[in-house]
């Protein structure tokens, strides 16, 4: 099935007229027909439009001049601004939002030939780590617990886009991760994501959560995937003060690398209560293929990273209370009337922000407020750096990282919902490399006793994409992680 198939794949297949871009939009298409309704991965469908893409990708194809994601069709998170596109953040405030302009990353991928299947869903705002924080509805995970149909959560808040991609609905999406966002629901839906170093990636046209956090990246089917969509995102961009001006290098070429000589790093601050033994043993195997492969393994320590949670739950809703405030009902998005302006902020804020969105407003302004700035945002700003630090200090005796991303498989719709602590502790892996900057890669590494895919993560130097794809590329191939949902256009294991 061409659903089946990775975008190198499609890549070579469609050089050698083996299937044209249509062909492979419209498989894609159907396979979105038959099982969104279920899985309530995309938001917004532009089934026409994205034929109309596949079909002047097939001219670009046939004059023989075309960039590699020539008539490849992705998903869109649901954040970044598509011109003409509604965008919605999946948040009623911006049910009906239509930009009259395309962020940087898609007008990026536009420039080299992608296919826009729609916009996919999220936790609201991007904030959440299980998507059923969104206000068009919990996404569901295309994988199921052995011999069960419980509802389980794809992580968030790029749960939409790792479904899509792990039901075979898109051959590639992209995400962003401010906390692990890109990274945790990868691990839970069984396929690869990066994110990249904060600054590789526009966030031009991107609606923000934390901006000194948020990092677009992209979510596929194999590390080769996401290397060759990450050439196509990254870049320097002079509408985003935060764009580093930095040459791209060929992230397709790191992928066949050596690993002689590299050493690896195992930070024991990561060993940490609640990780699952299976998660556990799935991190030893990764360390046992890193030692076949040639590298050293070197224990190493981040002593801060244990505080890498409450710090990133002070600067997020902060920065998120400080983004937000835009959306009051006057300039655009939804508006609920009031008799007086006052009352028309709290109207349109009121129905407009679902709980979790609330929750993150008042978390935030209160941090910011006088009397608390000192004692917690800017403590919160002192604890950051030392995490940096303890990031730059290990980067000085290794090359990489490895570690679990997420303490457990996806769990079920409604086992944490009622407790926001335990939910903020799903991303308590992936945090830490947020509050640094550094890049991180997710990839699947092995089934949990209930047939579920765990993820392991790497974690690099600033800028250090490359090492992550040649050491994240021998360890897929180690795994050799074949294994498919239950949900999806493929067929089920």
């Amino acid at each position: 099935m061409l659903t089946g198939i990775k975008i190198t794949e499609a890549v070579d297949g469609l050089r050698q007229k083996k299937f044209s871009a249509e062909e492979l939009t419209k498989a894609h298409v159907n396979a979105i027909n038959t099982l969104n309704d279920r899985i309530n991965a995309y938001i917004t469908v532009t089934a026409d439009a994205a034929i109309e893409q596949a079909k002047v990708a097939d001219q670009k194809l046939a004059a023989g001049d075309a960039p590699a994601l020539t008539g490849i069709p992705l998903a869109i998170k649901d954040l970044f601004c598509t011109k003409g596109v509604k965008t919605t953040a999946a948040s009623r405030i911006l049910e009906n939002f239509v930009p009259p302009y395309e962020s940087t990353v898609t007008a990026n991928l536009l420039r080299d030939g992608a296919v826009f299947l729609g916009k996919v869903n999220l936790d609201e705002f991007a904030m959440g780590s299980g998507n059923l924080n969104s206000a068009f509805g919990a996404v569901e995970n295309p994988w199921k617990r052995q011999g069960e149909d419980t509802f389980l959560v794809p992580g968030g808040s790029s749960g939409g886009s790792a479904a899509a991609v792990a039901a075979q609905m898109a051959m590639g999406a992209t995400g962003t991760d401010t906390g692990g966002s890109i990274r945790q629901p990868a691990a839970y839906c069984g396929i690869t994501g990066i994110k990249p170093t904060y600054g590789r990636c526009s966030r031009w046209g991107i609606i923000a959560y934390a901006s000194s956090l948020d990092q677009a990246g992209p979510m596929g089917k194999s590390v080769e995937d996401c290397a060759i969509m990450l050439q196509s995102m990254a870049g320097f961009d002079p509408k985003d003060s935060t764009s580093v001006d930095k040459e791209v290098p060929d992230y397709r070429a790191a992928c066949n690398r050596s690993l002689k000589g590299m050493k690896v790093g195992i930070p024991m601050e990561y060993r940490a209560p609640g990780l699952s033994p299976e998660i556990e043993a799935v991190w030893q195997q990764g360390i046992n293929w890193l030692k076949e492969a040639g590298c050293e393994i070197v224990d190493v320590s981040l002593p801060h990273t244990k505080y890498g949670l409450a710090t990133y739950y002070i600067i997020a809703p902060a920065e998120a209370s400080s983004n937000l405030a835009r959306y009051d009902g006057v300039r655009y998005g939804r508006r609920v009337d009031g008799a007086s302006l006052d009352e028309l902020y709290a109207n349109t804020r009121g129905a407009g922000f679902g709980d979790e969105v609330k929750r993150r407003i008042l978390m935030g302004t209160y941090v910011l407020s006088a009397g608390y700035y000192d004692a917690y945002y800017l403590r919160a700003q002192k604890v950051r750096k030392l995490i940096n630090q303890d990031f730059m200090n290990v980067f000085d005796k290794v090359d990489v990282l490895l570690t679990p991303t997420a303490p457990t498989a996806a769990f079920a719709k409604g086992e944490n919902l009622d407790d926001p602590v335990q939910m903020y502790l799903n991303d308590i892996f992936t945090v830490p490399a947020s509050m640094a900057g550094v890049p991180g890669l997710a990839i699947p590494a092995g089934l949990s006793s209930q047939g579920l895919p765990l993820g392991l993560q790497l974690l690099g130097r600033p800028f250090g994409e490359e090492t992550l794809f040649a050491v994240g590329s021998a360890m897929e191939k180690a795994a050799n992680f074949t294994h498919k949902p239950t949900l999806c256009a493929g067929g089920s294991l």
